[in-house]
């Protein structure tokens, strides 16, 4: 089961890079997608990341993951954009590559001992969020000076990046305090709300700004469809 959740989550990552390089991709499209996976991380890190960490270990060591996340996120992402520009697709890249190691490290700690319907919110929120960014980032990178098939490449190598941390998290993070397992958890969500924050929302606000708002209101119901199959 941890193979195949795996892989359909990082599978996206290539889809959707695959999609927004060779595949036509309007931009309200492009913007309506983008606010509907926002809506749905944005649920999916409270309830599914912070708020189980909150309850088996305790508010201060959430708080400090989620701190620690965010002003990670935010450094490497500034750094990120004075080199590769901030329109060039490089910020969507750094978002997904520093919020998808501990958010798939974390989905790999869920994967122990759990059944399917028990990670079928996380998976399914982080698949919701990672098919349409990569579309977007992969198509503002393919439009740069970067050839297609470099950046098809670079999202594919990303892709797994991010598999063999989920891995690693199932195999190496069983039995580890679960202090250590509420930070890690905390620490994703961190950048993911920085992510959303700086990447997600403006970009589908800049694309879509009239049916943002809605798209992220569905991307919410959906992430607690989700939680509410898997019991959370």
């Amino acid at each position: 089961m941890t193979l195949i959740v795996v892989a359909v989550v990082s599978g996206a990552l290539v889809l959707g890079a695959a999609w927004g390089i060779y595949g036509k991709l309007g931009k309200r499209t492009e913007g309506f997608i983008v606010a509907l996976a926002g809506g749905a991380l944005l649920l999916s890190v409270v309830s599914e990341l912070i708020e189980p960490s909150i309850d088996k270990s305790s508010i201060f060591h959430a708080m400090a993951g989620v701190g620690a996340g965010a002003v990670v996120f935010a450094v490497l992402d500034y750094l990120v954009d004075e080199k590769w520009g901030s329109n060039s697709g490089g910020g969507l890249l750094a978002a997904i590559t520093l919020d998808g190691i501990p958010e798939n490290l974390a989905l790999g700690v869920a994967l122990i001992g759990a059944g399917p319907k028990e990670v079928a919110a996380l998976a399914g929120s982080i698949l919701l969020s990672n098919l349409p960014e990569a579309a977007g980032g992969a198509k503002s990178m393919a439009g740069g000076r970067h050839s297609k098939t470099k950046v098809l490449w670079l999202w594919v190598a990303t892709a797994a990046l991010l598999s063999a941390a989920a891995i690693a998290g199932n195999l190496l993070l069983e039995g580890a305090p679960e202090e250590v397992l509420a930070v890690i958890r905390c620490f994703a969500a961190g950048a993911v709300v920085a992510s959303l924050a700086t990447e997600v929302f403006p970009q589908a606000f800049k694309e879509d700004r009239h049916w943002a708002g809605v798209a992220t209101a569905l991307g919410v119901i959906l992430a607690f469809v989700l939680g509410s199959l898997s019991g959370g």
